[in-house]
């Protein structure tokens, strides 16, 4: 049987040439790779020749002696790279990485979404959590996705809709994050970003895929307009695309902080554009220039000896937390990837946690989630009594101070982008960000698009006798979100950061890059290479898994459906030999790289 990684680069890249071949043409990544493909491909076949100066190590791992930067894409880890050589921090690194990003990889975030941070500051070990997650315009209501009938529209008319977008927070979380945690100057940080906006960049084959996919928004007037080309075909791999009006943004936010996004001509634009076409929103350039992002302590818990530190809720944090606190229950330490009981355990406890988030995590400023009860270890360990040795059916638990509410009908499709970056004097930031769904609503103004966040919400408010579901919109709430970006401490001091995009399964990609590093010993590259396996309900959808577990797994009743695959993007750096060692997912153009 292959290795794992191996396993999972041959599985993962064979069905998507487009990508294969870039990445086998990526510097050392190639020798890897061929390797790989070669150890897994039919008897006679003609496996790919590696350039002979290349070494085995694939390129997207990397080795730093002072600090280090994980993001989803080469162009966002360079910039990253170049602002800590620069003598930045984190933060500013953050700052440059995120205009990068919002440009080369528009499919994921960017200037017109969210995020969440949490942040390691070298100087008083404390974990701080960053929440620039979007909230509903005030002329909202709990009724925002529901028809004259009652019944939920369907959720691509809403994502299309001026309804789906709520007020933006990435840039303004930076804008404070830097304020509080900056070096450099805020305005010299958009040079990269603005230099590849205005002189162009290479289309990546990621990107490529996207404008070509059948999601409604890469069909959308703007996203069409955007992406295709004076000859009137579509941009693909290898062109080069330019966008001097995301260039101007950048120059408005290098000049005024986020008040140049939240307020004047930039707002003016979004506003006017949110309120054209079908289903319009009620946005106001109130909504904007009100936005506020909030600075709290992290949610840290106990997991296996050390402590993993997430965002408070709405974020994905408290439902990571509660399937690591199921897992503290465990043997699961013990066990290790080639173990399909381990996986089994891993399952079981993402089943239960996402039945208890779904039911009970909403905004904390509007509703009451009983984080306490939830993370209680006598509550997990009831809860962790569940997992047996088959899968039969799960439901919510009734933890402490339980409300009662309604059944959730949220539906949250994969997107989003994760970075980690650990700058030379030990600050350490853990960033996940987001437009939500594949360019976002498809509405785009001045070279970048707008999110469809507000329909993270329930579609569904209320059940039949009006008790209200958790997540419900509301004005100025913020829809509950799965991103759970992760810091881990070791004896109070930094060790390992973690994190991914991928929707609702983000939680469950987090929870195995975590359960490999800290239980199962493995390094960044390998844990994230690992397959994916996402169990909700009585839905488990994972990679191809290697056929003894698959069978094993089976007969716990507990069948993978492989016919989609899961891909995650996540990034993982921990403490190695008197430096840092990262990892970046094969599935996607990520690199870790540092000096």
């Amino acid at each position: 049987m292959a290795p794992f990684p191996v396993f999972l680069y041959s599985q993962g890249f064979r069905g998507d040439p487009h990508l294969r071949a870039f990445l086998l043409s990526a510097g050392s990544l190639a020798s890897g790779l061929a390797l790989a493909l070669s150890s897994l491909a039919p008897a006679g076949a003609e496996a790919p020749v590696a350039p002979q100066s290349e070494t085995a190590k694939p390129v997207q791992s990397g080795f730093a002696r002072h600090a280090m930067v994980a993001a989803a894409n080469p162009l966002a880890t360079e910039a990253g790279v170049a602002v800590l050589k620069r003598g930045g921090t984190a933060i500013d690194a953050a700052v440059a990485i995120q205009t990068v990003l919002g440009l080369v990889e528009p499919q994921s975030s960017g200037l017109g979404g969210g995020s969440f941070m949490v942040y390691y500051d070298a100087r008083t070990h404390k974990v701080t959590a960053y929440d620039g997650r979007e909230f509903a315009p005030a002329g909202a209501t709990n009724r925002l996705f529901v028809d004259d009938q009652g019944k939920p529209i369907p959720f691509y008319d809403a994502v299309l809709g001026g309804i789906s977008t709520g007020v933006p927070g990435a840039i303004a979380m930076l804008d404070q994050a830097h304020r509080d945690h900056g070096k450099l100057s805020w305005a010299s940080l958009f040079d990269q970003g603005e230099k590849l906006a205005s002189d162009g960049f290479v289309v990546s084959p990621r990107l490529a895929k996207m404008i070509a996919s059948k999601a409604p928004q890469a069909k959308a007037p703007d996203a069409v307009r955007y992406f295709t080309k004076a000859d009137g075909q579509r941009y693909v791999a290898g062109d080069v695309l330019k966008n001097p009006a995301y260039a101007h943004t950048l120059g408005l936010i290098a000049k005024f902080g986020a008040s140049g996004l939240l307020t004047g001509p930039v707002a003016q634009d979004i506003v006017a554009r949110l309120h054209e076409g079908p289903r319009p929103s009620t946005m106001t350039l109130a909504d904007l220039a009100a936005y506020r992002p909030t600075v709290k302590p992290a949610l840290c818990e106990p997991f296996l000896g050390y402590v993993v530190c997430t965002p408070q809720a709405p974020s994905g944090g408290p439902g990571l937390q509660m399937a690591l606190g199921i897992l503290n229950h465990t043997d699961i330490a013990k066990r290790n990837a080639s173990d399909e009981k381990a996986w089994f355990e891993f399952a079981q406890a993402s089943r239960l946690a996402y039945a208890d988030r779904d039911r009970y995590v909403g905004d904390p400023a509007f509703v009451k989630v009983p984080l306490a009860g939830l993370l209680a270890p006598n509550y997990l360990a009831k809860r962790a009594a569940l997992v047996g040795e088959k899968a039969g059916p799960v439901t919510f638990g009734q933890p402490e101070g339980a409300p009662d509410y309604a059944t959730d009908k949220t539906l949250e499709p994969g997107g989003t982008s994760h970075f980690i970056v650990v700058d030379q004097y030990g600050n350490v930031l853990s960033m996940t960000t987001t437009v939500e769904s594949i360019f976002g609503s498809g509405r785009m103004v001045d070279g970048f698009f707008l999110n469809n966040q507000l329909t993270d919400s329930s579609f569904s408010p209320s059940d039949p006798d009006g008790v209200p579901a958790a997540n419900a919109p509301a004005p100025g709430k913020r829809p509950r979100s799965s991103m759970a970006p992760a810091i881990v401490l070791k004896n109070g001091r930094f060790y390992a950061a973690a994190g991914s995009p991928g929707g609702s399964a983000i939680q469950a990609y987090n929870l195995k890059a975590l359960v490999a590093i800290l239980g199962w010993k493995m390094s960044p590259q390998d844990a994230v290479a690992l397959p994916n396996l996402v169990a909700k309900g009585d839905k488990f959808n994972a990679d191809p898994f290697p056929a003894d577990i698959m069978k094993g797994l089976a007969d716990r009743d507990m069948p993978l459906d492989t016919a989609r695959g899961e891909e995650s993007g996540i990034q993982a750096i921990i403490v190695k030999n008197g430096g840092y060692l990262g990892g970046a997912d094969p599935r996607r153009e990520g690199r870790a790289r540092g000096f």
